[in-house]
């Protein structure tokens, strides 16, 4: 008999509602300070960019799920879906808070071309997370060839709308290189 979902859920939630509210101790600002939500903000130089409830980050964030789902299935084999997404949801809520630390948006600000990047709104953050989950419960539905071809989708189609992907973002806040930057910034 398979376990109830529902204290796992609970869970998840009580994640979420935790980085909201420490995101909000941090001055993060709830919603867009341009007074509107949106959907989709597709501008990413532009202020609202990680402002709104999806943008072309999102992609990223739903490779992170297919990404924690293959390390929890390798890391905790012996536990169920439920605790692998909800330690999975731990990791992402973590980088959330990490990377709207003043710390980490100037080292965008330094690294990337994200020159007017000043954080994500509360909301932009607690749908990262959504994303982060559609992802992971994706990857554990999904052939392995399938999970790979989405994600490299994204990676190449992000790649060629906005000159960005989860790769170069990692690539650009660890080792930052002066070819990607101007490359990225249209050079």
């Amino acid at each position: 008999m398979p376990a109830r979902p529902w204290p796992w859920v609970a869970a998840f939630a009580a994640i979420v509602a935790a980085t909201a509210a420490i995101l909000l101790a941090m001055g993060r600002v709830p919603i867009c300070t341009c007074g509107t939500v949106k959907l989709w903000h597709g501008v990413v130089m532009s202020r609202e960019n990680s402002q709104h409830i999806t943008d072309w980050y999102t992609p990223s964030h739903i490779i992170h799920g297919f990404l924690f789902y293959g390390a929890a299935h390798g890391l905790m084999r012996r536990a169920g879906l439920m605790p692998r997404l909800v330690a999975s949801t731990i990791v992402e809520a973590a980088w959330e808070i990490a990377e709207n630390t003043e710390a980490v948006i100037q080292r965008y600000r330094d690294a990337t071309i994200s020159l007017d990047y000043f954080g994500d709104s509360v909301i932009n953050s607690v749908s990262d997370i959504g994303a982060m989950a559609l992802g992971f419960l994706l990857a554990s539905r999904l052939p392995v060839r399938a999970t790979i071809a989405i994600a490299l989708v994204f990676e190449i189609g992000v790649a060629l709308v906005i000159r960005d992907n989860l790769a170069l973002n990692v690539l650009m806040l660890v080792w930052p290189l002066d070819s990607v930057k101007a490359w990225q910034a249209g050079g």
